[in-house]
């Protein structure tokens, strides 16, 4: 079969052999970039992922440097081993007043130090903390700025049963211990941690965050449950929406805050009750100790049991340092021997609140704290009140409620109490905070980073 080629059948062929070649050699032209055609703000993201970056800085053009901040060591000393001139120096520690102080910088507190081909500092970090730190521009224009770390927020579930000690049996499980503080917390106005026993179990799911695997920060424990002497209490987080703070509440939306905590310690052990006849320790003769001594280390904190206005915090020489709060027109606490108050006559305070710490002022045989309750004028035995609990879920907000703590009851079902190791169930989210910190520079002006 014989192919007619016509001028104008050329002429295409020859335009696209030219076009093609054009497009071969141009992808090979030496001057051209092999970055992708974007925009510019897309080509620095793409030379910040390059780049290997520390503290928000490129280190490619400098060596690095970590160490410790030594006993008796100060900014000036250590950056005089670095060329940076008193002067400098000088204008340094007035340009970080308004972010940090550097008298403020601690022993064995990391610090990481830029330096330049010649060996002279163009950039000092410290880390006051795991999460904080601050950066010291030491280039001409001296600039000082403040900045977190990229935090990752974990959720994690533990379960298990004690043995011997709730603090034990979070350690066994692989748990935080200080765990059982958040449960004295959330449970405390209905369950007995004084009376906690073998075969009693827990189950807890919480927030964490982290800083390059270092857990920081508070734990977040959205629900829980922990069954003692056979009953189970439930505990769930719920905020409902437009309330400012929210609160813990159990499965039927009632609140687990009641007016008062049943101890005025975290932890420790009852070593006397109420009684109308006592053998005093002291004294030696027998009459009424009207209130419940629970023992404990010199300088645990004691909190107050519930809200109201201090009416008394001094010193006598038989209740040594105390403090006393009114509540309301019926009920009064009193708190005795403390080795110090934190508290002062006249100051509201807030249930959970410190308000001093153990000792074994006045007539005391070793460090604990004497608590005394008083209702309608008289002393009873607080652990034989019955205290209201505080306002419910409100009505309106019951349908999301009980939708939120479902999700938690399921999650709250899959922990294991016998073997219950600490578990990651998700991450939760990954932050890094914007830039929203302002730099100071040598005149102690502000500027936007």
């Amino acid at each position: 079969m014989k192919i007619k080629i016509n001028a104008l059948s050329i002429l295409v062929l020859l335009s696209i052999s030219l076009l093609t070649s054009f497009l071969t050699f141009s992808a090979f032209d030496s001057n051209t970039s092999d970055k992708p055609n974007l925009p510019a703000e897309h080509t620095a993201v793409i030379d910040e992922v390059i780049s290997e970056r520390l503290f928000g800085l490129t280190v490619d053009d400098y060596r690095i440097e970590n160490s410790t901040i030594k006993r008796n060591e100060f900014l000036s000393t250590i950056l005089d081993r670095y060329q940076i001139d008193k002067v400098t120096i000088a204008k340094l520690v007035k340009a970080s007043k308004p972010v940090f102080d550097v008298r403020n910088m601690a022993a064995n507190k990391p610090y990481t130090v830029f330096l330049n081909d010649s060996d002279k500092a163009e950039f000092f970090v410290y880390q006051p903390n795991a999460v904080d730190y601050i950066v010291y521009d030491l280039r001409d224009s001296i600039r000082v700025y403040k900045e977190m770390k990229p935090t990752r927020t974990i959720a994690e579930t533990i379960g298990g049963t004690i043995t011997n000690s709730l603090y034990e049996a979070l350690q066994e499980n692989g748990g935080d211990p200080d765990m059982a503080v958040y449960l004295s917390n959330i449970f405390g106005g209905v369950i007995d941690f004084y009376s906690i026993q073998k075969g009693d179990w827990f189950k807890i799911e919480y927030d964490r965050q982290y800083v390059e695997d270092e857990a920081v920060g508070a734990i977040n424990v959205k629900s829980a449950v922990f069954s003692q002497n056979g009953k189970e209490y439930q505990a769930h987080y719920f905020k409902p929406e437009g309330s400012s703070e929210g609160h813990y509440y159990d499965e039927n939306g009632n609140s687990l805050q009641r007016f008062f905590l049943k101890a005025p310690l975290k932890f420790s052990r009852i070593t006397s009750r109420f009684s109308k006849s006592r053998l005093h320790p002291i004294q030696k003769v027998w009459k009424a100790h009207l209130g419940t001594d629970y023992a404990a280390p010199k300088g645990t904190p004691i909190i107050a049991t519930g809200d109201g206005v201090v009416v008394d915090s001094r010193f006598t020489s038989a209740n040594g340092n105390f403090v006393k709060i009114k509540h309301n027109g019926t009920y009064s606490t009193q708190y005795l021997h403390m080795t110090k108050t934190a508290v002062k006559r006249g100051q509201r305070v807030k249930q959970g609140q410190v308000i001093g710490y153990v000792g074994s002022t006045g007539l005391a045989t070793g460090p604990h704290v004497c608590y005394r309750f008083w209702k309608n004028g008289v002393q009873v035995d607080p652990l034989k009140q019955n205290f209201q609990r505080t306002e419910p879920v409100p009505q309106e907000f019951m349908a999301a409620f009980y939708q939120e703590i479902q999700r938690n009851q399921n999650a709250l079902a899959a922990i294991d109490t016998e073997n219950g190791i600490k578990e990651t169930r998700y991450l939760a989210f990954e932050s890094r905070p914007e830039s929203l910190f302002k730099y100071f520079n040598s005149e102690g002006s502000q500027n936007s980073l």
